[in-house]
């Protein structure tokens, strides 16, 4: 009896959660080494159909990075990375628009069909325009090109919406429609952060391979469980925050810019991380407010 009094102490905690986000919109990103995995996938895919259940409104934007990089070898397409984004020439970007389209994004819709939960694919290049992404190297003065790999400068929220308002799930792949009429390849942390900006989302969560932020990497214990988006370029400098969190964590200060209530960061290897990180008082990982 006192284990089942407890499920529902674990319910009576969400519910002031539940009310709250009820009609709000969460931009969801997957990642992570966990959606390898089918029974990964599936359990963050349940997370996502219980917020729909009870009366959020998620969106879902995928990558499918390992899944491409298999995809090529396949064919026999080297995978080049220059600062963590993936050097796409014409093939590679084929290879790209073929596995993020036709086979991560249809297996994530039909996944969430099966948890009872309606949804639907929309291709990116359908709906955020791109212009080519270029970097000057600090170092070299040369101005680095990857290729067709894009930057996302308009995001058409119509085709998002009208899924919502019918109160299906909208699962997005990271491509974009370029000013050359090709299809670009787009960070999928990014486009995240572009659709939440657009749709002026409550909640931006990124699931990746690690908790959240850690002010030192090798202890888990050093999570920070909340971080003004004021102090970002201050762990930036002291090294806290570094590598392909740099990004990441930019990327969430444009939303917050933008509108975006919260930014989190949590773990997609920890089951259920997702509804604990919105439902708890706790919370299980990173959130990144104004103030």
């Amino acid at each position: 009896m006192q284990h089942m009094i407890e499920k529902a102490n674990v319910l009576i905690e969400a519910l002031p959660y539940i009310q709250k986000f009820r009609g709000e919109i969460v931009v969801v990103k997957v990642g992570g080494s966990t959606m390898e995995e089918k029974a990964g996938v599936e359990r963050v895919l349940t997370d996502i159909a219980f917020m729909a259940c009870v009366g959020l409104r998620p969106v879902v934007v995928h990558g499918g990075g390992k899944a491409i990089s298999r995809a090529m070898k396949e064919k026999g397409l080297p995978a080049k990375f220059v600062k963590g984004l993936r050097v796409t020439d014409a093939a590679a970007a084929e290879v790209v628009e073929q596995v993020l389209n036709r086979e991560v994004n249809p297996e994530i819709v039909q996944t969430l069909e099966k948890l009872g939960c309606t949804a639907r694919g929309i291709h990116g290049e359908d709906i955020l325009d791109v212009v080519k992404h270029t970097e000057v190297d600090t170092q070299s003065g040369e101005t680095l090109d990857w290729g067709y790999v894009g930057d996302v400068v308009e995001v058409d929220d119509d085709p998002i919406l009208a899924y919502m308002h019918s109160h299906i799930v909208p699962v997005i792949t990271p491509l974009g429609w370029g000013p050359d009429e090709k299809v670009y390849n787009i960070n999928a942390d990014d486009a995240a952060s572009a659709i939440a900006q657009a749709l002026k989302a409550r909640k931006l969560v990124y699931l990746s391979d690690v908790p959240g932020l850690l002010r030192n990497p090798e202890d888990k214990s050093t999570l920070i469980s909340t971080l003004k988006f004021a102090d970002v370029e201050k762990l930036i400098g002291l090294g806290v925050i570094s590598g392909g969190m740099i990004p990441k964590v930019q990327g969430a200060v444009r939303a917050i810019k933008a509108g975006v209530r919260k930014v989190h960061f949590i773990d997609a290897a920890l089951p259920h991380s997702l509804l604990l990180e919105l439902f708890t008082d706790k919370g299980v990982g990173t959130e990144i407010v104004k103030k």
